[in-house]
């Protein structure tokens, strides 16, 4: 650190502590920034695309989690450098925003600060770098505009929007059964969508996993899967027809607020006492059965006595069902949530066309189906698999792919997968490049060159020969002028995109560009870096 004299030349300290702090100024900064989210980004290159690498991340309690899902693996690797945090931050933020395309982000962002550190060391300022990115990617975002293509769907015509939920998929473990997955995740997307107002609120897709039974057993229900069953085992496992109270008051009797004591001295009064409590719960029972309800689902326990009850008085019951689940079960059969038995009319049940409970293999784990519901907006994807990582793995997959449909719903324009995107924008920006005069020229190059990292990262994951492959590509498109030509990953023979049926969102393409160039900027504007010093 730099020492200060005062007019005598005696030295006096600025920074506190600062034999403590070390610091990093001007251009050593920005390499050590640039070459610390180039690490990370060099992480999740091999896991791009459908021949990409699943990570492996053990937390420190032991728990181990398999993934190839970009936001996933930054979030669960525990990364402690201030730099790395921000690349973190900026696949989360694609998560949250898109859903999709995780990976992309980070690759695209390391190849962008790849090409600045170029740029540095020929001495160009980092602001006029920055700069330079910007406009370029405005180039790219309105060039993407100008390729894309509408995709026209209905709620009778949803081939599209499956076709576009398999390139998501294509790039998961669950690769083999892509097809399916993407049906079901359309198929619930549709169900809960609000197709006038383009609004899709992913909270009524209710994702569940059980392990066991093989991944092709995974299914869509229209209705609400409970993880719970029936609070007596003699009660009916199937119910048709079912009017359901739902209720948020204990199968108790009342206790007191304050603190009393009773004294019972004679047989007599236990016995009214015991008299007394049988009639609260005599009183519960038959409200519930007056108005009509076929089926007590509740959040809190019962009593032995009022199980007992329930079971002679033939109403089958449900106990210890979550908060998040009831309001699910509310809105799907279309009842009220009840707080108090006095307030419980007919109009606050919900309707049900099918309740039943179903076991699974020879374990004792039991699960409640409600179905053909009154009103099916909420329903619930039941992934079943091998293990629990796959299945939680799966669970990422269909989150992806339920984002995807959600986004084509709200905008439905495509671009074509496969690099194809990326590659015509790089010659766009290229070919935009010289209309700049001054040095921010050489940084929209650098943007275009940047933009090749994603197709050569394609390639390299699918065995083919990175550069080769990209110029063949790049050539292909110049000389036709089509934006549908981009790495052919798997091997099928062709580089038309069209054919191979990989397309992804607009939005999430734009998405991935404008926030990579964002990080960029950030990081390539730093120019000190204090922090505290190792001890």
């Amino acid at each position: 650190m730099a020492l200060a004299f005062d007019e005598y030349g005696r030295p006096f300290i600025i920074l506190r502590e600062q034999d403590q702090k070390s610091r990093l100024r001007g251009i050593d900064a920005q390499k050590s920034n640039i070459s610390a989210a180039k690490a990370v980004a060099r992480i999740l290159r091999t896991s791009l695309g459908p021949k990409g690498m699943d990570k492996m991340l053990q937390s420190p309690d032991g728990e181990i989690t398999i993934t190839n899902d970009g936001a996933t693996i930054l979030e669960q690797m525990d990364v402690d450098n201030q730099i790395g945090k921000l690349m973190v931050e900026l696949s989360r933020s694609q998560d949250y925003e898109i859903g999709d395309g995780t990976t992309g982000v980070v690759v695209m962002a390391g190849a962008l600060l790849e090409q600045a550190e170029r740029l540095l060391e020929r001495g160009i300022h980092p602001i006029r770098i920055a700069e330079g990115f910007e406009m370029a990617s405005k180039i790219a975002v309105e060039h993407l505009e100008s390729v894309s293509n509408k995709f026209e769907f209905s709620a009778s015509n949803i081939e599209p929007l499956v076709q576009t939920c398999m390139t998501t998929l294509s790039s998961k473990i669950v690769n083999r059964c892509k097809r399916d997955l993407a049906e079901i995740a359309v198929k619930a997307v549709m169900a809960v969508a609000d197709l006038d107002r383009k609004d899709v609120n992913l909270d009524l897709i209710k994702v569940e996993g059980k392990v066991g039974g093989k991944l092709e057993d995974t299914e869509l229900i229209y209705g609400i899967l409970v993880d719970k069953d029936m609070s007596h085992p003699q009660m009916p496992k199937q119910i048709v027809d079912a009017n359901i109270a739902i209720l948020t008051c204990p199968f108790e009797p009342p206790k007191p607020k304050t603190k009393h004591k009773v004294d019972i001295d004679t047989v007599e009064k236990f016995q009214t006492l015991r008299q007394q409590e049988q009639k609260y719960f005599d009183d519960m029972v038959q409200k519930c059965k007056d108005v009509g309800a076929t089926l007590v689902i509740c959040q809190w326990g019962f009593d032995d006595e009022a199980n007992h009850l329930l079971m002679h008085r033939n109403l089958p019951a449900v106990r210890w069902v979550g908060g998040v689940e009831l309001e699910l079960i509310a809105i799907a059969t279309g009842g009220r949530i009840v707080p108090r038995f006095q307030e419980l009319t007919p109009e606050k049940l919900g309707k049900a066309g099918l309740v039943r409970e179903k076991s699974f293999g020879t374990t004792k784990d039991r699960m409640l189906y409600i179905e053909h519901c009154a009103n099916s907006k909420a329903v619930t994807i039941f992934i079943r698999g091998g293990n629990k990582m796959m299945i939680e793995e799966t669970k990422r997959s269909i989150h992806d792919a339920l984002c995807v449909a959600r986004n084509l719903i709200r905008n439905n324009s495509i671009v074509y997968g496969g690099g194809s995107a990326e590659i015509s924008c790089s010659l766009a920006v290229e070919a935009a490049a010289d209309k700049y005069p001054g040095v921010e020229q050489y940084a929209i190059r650098a943007f275009a060159d940047a933009l090749d990292s994603v197709p050569m990262a394609l390639a390299e994951n699918s065995g083919l020969q990175p550069i080769e492959t990209l110029s063949a590509v790049k050539s292909q498109q110049t000389k036709d002028k089509y934006s549908w030509y981009g790495v052919d990953c798997n091997d099928v023979g062709t580089n038309d995109m069209r054919e191979q049926n990989v397309f992804e969102t607009l939005i999430g393409k734009q998405q991935q560009l404008l926030l990579a160039t964002q990080v960029v900027k950030m990081i390539l504007k730093i120019d000190d870096v204090i922090s505290p010093s190792e001890y």
